[in-house]
């Protein structure tokens, strides 16, 4: 980082010190929003971790706890490798604590495939869930999912889910009016296919859609799912052809309407959305149709018309695969991929964002 680049951070950061009653967030000298017209908006930025067993990581997810939160991704000497496996670090008044490995892809049979994509989601009631993927490919992998009853600190023996279920592909399920969890879900392995799976009873039994999409229009993956205050659910997917996709379903998620683009460009890279108490949606990407920078946060009122907040990430490098949760503060916390070598955490105040218009759905200057 240039001089006059970390100057300016370091400016920001003077500015806008905050600590939050709920997880004692404070500034770091990690890296920061360059949008300068939207700084006040953001409350702290750190990384989860200086220095770590692992050289490279990726796909991280938040979730808020009775006791504070938790993060995870997957970690080893690179994405693919037989040596990643899941990690977790738990945040405090005191930071963020080291991190963990608490799963990895070791068979009875002594063979070893890399994990991939955890979520973490935490149930009103019921312990915190964290799923996975296992397998040498994700066109090979399968689903698992192990739980934990103090808040992170210690998990259960990982269970294999069921065969043909893969639980959440990478973002967060949401929960229904009627209790169950609905899941964003995705298959590789005959094309780039979208479907939704649901459960009843905390990931023992499943039941399963149809693909949403044809494979030829979109090939599309790892949605993110937001419930409307009208009761529509609406999913955001990556796609590969440069645009965030949409589904919509009207009757609780049992059918869907058809795969269409919006007007927020993606380069094939994963995304992460949350519906705001205020009712707004909110969604985390990179604005751009060929990179994995910058990275964005764009606000909605209808999850259609989409307008300009936040640049998280505007230099060289990769910045990718955001996680977003809102807690019960009001707060959004944001974790997201850092060069592949750490994961990085911002906390923002959505009530201070600055909304701009994205004319042709360019980013405004």
């Amino acid at each position: 980082m240039s001089t006059h680049r970390r100057a300016r951070l370091l400016i920001l950061f003077a500015s806008n010190l905050v600590v939050l009653p709920l997880s004692g967030v404070v500034a770091s000298n990690s890296t920061t929003p360059i949008d300068n017209q939207t700084s006040n908006a953001i409350v702290s930025s750190e990384f989860i971790f200086e220095q770590a067993p692992f050289p490279s990581c990726h796909a991280s997810t938040i979730a808020e706890t009775k006791t504070g939160l938790v993060a995870a991704w997957f970690g080893g000497t690179r994405e693919r490798n037989p040596d990643v496996g899941i990690w977790v670090a738990r945040r405090s008044k005191n930071g963020w604590s080291k991190p963990v490995e608490v799963a990895n892809g070791v068979q009875l049979t002594g063979e070893r495939y890399p994990c991939w994509n955890p979520v973490l989601f935490q149930p009103d009631q019921g312990p915190l869930l964290l799923f996975y993927k296992v397998g040498p490919s994700p066109d090979e992998w399968w689903g698992m999912l192990t739980t934990s009853t103090d808040d992170g600190a210690s998990w259960s023996k990982p269970a294999r889910l069921p065969d043909g279920i893969l639980g959440p592909i990478k973002n967060k399920p949401v929960r229904l009016k009627d209790g169950s969890i609905l899941c964003g879900s995705s298959t590789e392995n005959t094309g780039w296919r979208v479907h939704m799976e649901l459960t009843k009873d905390l990931g023992v039994t499943w039941q399963k859609s149809e693909p949403l999409n044809d494979r030829v229009q979109f090939g599309a993956i790892q949605p993110t799912i937001l419930v409307h205050r009208s009761g529509a659910i609406q999913i955001l997917c990556r796609s590969r052809q440069k645009r965030i996709t949409e589904c919509w379903s009207t009757d609780g998620g049992k059918t869907w309407g058809a795969m269409k683009a919006t007007s927020l460009p993606n380069p094939s890279a994963g995304i992460d959305a949350v519906m705001l108490k205020d009712g707004r949606a909110l969604v985390v990407y990179n604005h751009t149709e060929n990179a994995r920078s910058p990275l964005n946060i764009a606000v909605s009122a209808d999850g259609k018309t989409w307008k300009a907040a936040l640049v998280l990430e505007d230099q060289p490098g990769e910045y990718s695969y955001p996680a977003v949760i809102q807690t019960t503060d009001g707060l959004v916390h944001v974790t997201y991929t850092w060069k592949r070598e750490r994961i990085n955490h911002v906390v923002i105040d959505p009530r201070k964002l600055v909304l701009r218009n994205m004319p042709d759905g360019h980013w405004p200057q």
